[in-house]
């Protein structure tokens, strides 16, 4: 096992051993007021940010026919400019052809992304642009996008109505890019999500393509209560289906921890090319 992988690993189990979930009071809408889409959308971004986390993830790839392609990888998160700025990184471990492959993701709240991806096979690191965010996340029906909060500023909103799916009641909400730049760079003309009303979080998703088709559809499912504090809930398996292709793309969290002491030296383009 490789040096980085053997380490983040050990400690998601350690983290997990002591338990370092604080206590607190669930977030809520102001008493009386009633939420706007950009409301409920505002909620989602905060809620998704923790102060720092560190996972073990299992991707798995289901073609039309039910073959599957496995992969394993690690990930580390970390929140920086008074939580404007949230860094993540994922570390791939197995199978062997993309042992030591890493993405770096510098997610900001009001600018373009920064985004890296590191091929050890070509010992070489490549830059993703702005405009290649709809560019598949490794081989998976996840397109970079999916994976980062965008900027609020970039949408409109719309509440469509309010209904359940399974045990969370949900408010449904259309997302609109607000320019074609924004739709193209994506790849969707328009996205509607489905938002629990008690954790604030996005429970379905369903993307549409460019012409206006049906293109993509997210579950998110059994979400755990990573910081109690300030009620942030994670989901430990996302499933993204592909519509026109008939593909689906499975993460499943196997471990997870919240760690706000996360490392800084994990969220740099020198510690992705660590062999």
């Amino acid at each position: 096992m490789r040096r980085w992988q053997y380490e983040l690993e050990r400690r998601v189990a350690a983290w997990i051993t002591v338990g370092l979930l604080a206590t607190g009071l669930p977030v809520a809408t102001p008493a009386g007021a009633e939420p706007t889409a950009r409301d409920i959308m505002e909620q989602v971004t905060v809620a998704r940010k923790l102060e720092g986390s560190e996972a073990v993830v299992s991707m798995t790839i289901v073609n039309p026919q039910g073959q599957t392609r496995e992969r394993r990888l690690s990930l580390a998160t970390k929140l920086y400019d008074g939580g404007k700025t949230e860094k993540r990184i994922y570390r791939f471990s197995a199978p062997a052809d993309v042992d030591g492959t890493g993405v770096l993701v510098f997610d900001y709240e009001k600018e373009a992304d920064d985004v890296w991806v590191y091929l050890p096979a070509l010992r070489k690191t490549r830059r993703i642009v702005s405009a290649q965010r709809s560019e598949s996340f490794m081989g998976s029906e996840f397109a970079y996008a999916d994976l980062n909060v965008p900027s609020l500023d970039d949408y409109d909103y719309k509440l469509v109505r309010e209904e359940s799916v399974g045990a969370e009641r949900c408010w449904v909400i259309d997302v609109l890019p607000k320019t074609p730049e924004t739709a193209k760079s994506e790849g969707y003309s328009r996205k509607t999500y489905w938002v629990s009303q008690e954790k604030h979080v996005l429970v379905k998703g369903e993307y549409f393509d460019l012409d206006g088709h049906a293109f993509k559809q997210l579950e998110n499912q059994d979400f755990k209560l990573l910081d109690a504090k300030r009620q942030r809930y994670r989901p430990l398996r996302m499933v993204m289906t592909n519509q026109q292709n008939g593909r689906r793309s499975i993460f499943a969290t196997e471990q997870i921890a919240f760690t706000p002491e996360t490392k800084d030296d994990f969220f740099t383009p020198r510690y992705l090319e660590r062999p």
